[in-house]
């Protein structure tokens, strides 16, 4: 796909996780050809429809997908799929949100008792480009709150701790979007889920201190983003957990990869 063929594809979707969430935004998109699109340019369709889900702040079964697919098994199933702390939860096709094993009750994640193996790397990778998405979404949001809010007779955006934080955000999310860009093995999708956790958790910690009690209050959409960040991070293993399990394998093999995937 041309440059101008994805950024039509990735209009049309933005408008349509929009309009839309949960099982609607699955039969839309399949109405949409996502799993055409995710047989035939994986390199273009996971990046930029798990990046538009933590945009958009969406949601959909498409993990699913991935990790059916990477496992060239058929498609419309519901894997269970590893959660941090040794857990197992599969996500629920065609099922509301609803009270759960997790932290957000909107997506309809549930726990089950054990899993079955399944490859990890592409969802991993697909789970990262939401989570620096759904960084993206929170940096967003401060941003917008510093340029429109004045205090002590100064724009909030003026004051340099504010802006450190943010800058310190931006860094993060760029970091992970290159370790997500450059991962083309299992270990570079690990290291690369791990950053994009780390730099999503990164972003709620900053944007909530940039945004002050208003980022705690029901009626801001921060807290949804910050619920979905923390629920991703554990999906597919955290970014404690998968940074330990990296430290662990360069110990044993005593040697690092390429520089690019550290």
């Amino acid at each position: 796909m041309d440059p101008a063929e994805v950024e039509l594809l990735a209009e049309t979707l933005r408008k349509t996780m929009t309009a839309a969430s949960g099982p609607a935004l699955d039969a839309a998109l399949a109405e949409l050809g996502w799993p055409e699109l995710l047989a035939e340019f994986p390199e273009v369709a996971i990046p930029t429809v798990f990046r538009l889900l933590g945009e958009t702040g969406a949601h959909a079964p498409l993990l699913n997908d991935v990790v059916l697919h990477a496992a060239g098994r058929p498609q419309g199933g519901a894997p269970e799929l590893p959660y941090a702390g040794g857990r197992w939860v599969v996500w629920e096709r065609g099922a509301d949100g609803g009270p759960g094993g997790v932290l957000d009750d909107e997506l309809p994640l549930r726990t089950v008792p054990t899993g079955n193996p399944v490859p990890l790397a592409a969802g991993r990778r697909a789970l990262g480009w939401w989570l620096a998405g759904t960084g993206r979404a929170m940096l967003s949001l401060a941003r917008t709150h510093v340029l429109d809010r004045v205090q002590f007779g100064r724009p909030l955006a003026s004051f340099q701790a504010v802006r450190h934080r943010l800058a310190e955000t931006l860094v993060a999310l760029d970091g992970a979007e290159a370790a997500l860009v450059a991962a083309d093995d299992p270990f570079g999708s690990l290291l690369a889920k791990a950053a994009a956790g780390q730099a999503a958790l990164t972003a709620a910690r900053h944007c909530q201190q940039v945004l002050g009690g208003v980022g705690f209050t029901a009626e801001h959409s921060l807290h949804r983003h910050v619920r979905r960040a923390l629920v991703l991070d554990g999906l597919l293993g955290s970014s404690r957990e998968l940074t330990r399990e990296a430290g662990a394998r360069l110990r044993a093999e005593g040697s690092a990869p390429r520089l690019v995937q550290l």
